[in-house]
């Protein structure tokens, strides 16, 4: 019985998954917390760029 429990893989993949789409959000908040200076100056600049017209 102790060693029917141990063999059982039903839930594996379920954690890889989950560890996949951690390692997923680690790099996008990493790029976004290092180009997120950049993308917020392009869109000011681009906000002061368009002009509104009457």
């Amino acid at each position: 019985m102790l060693r029917s429990f141990f063999a059982k893989e039903e839930g594996q993949g379920l954690v890889e998954y989950a560890l996949i789409l951690v390692l997923i959000a680690v790099v996008v908040i990493g790029a976004l917390t290092l180009l997120g200076g950049n993308i917020r100056n392009l869109f000011n600049n681009l906000a002061n760029t368009i002009t509104i017209r009457p």
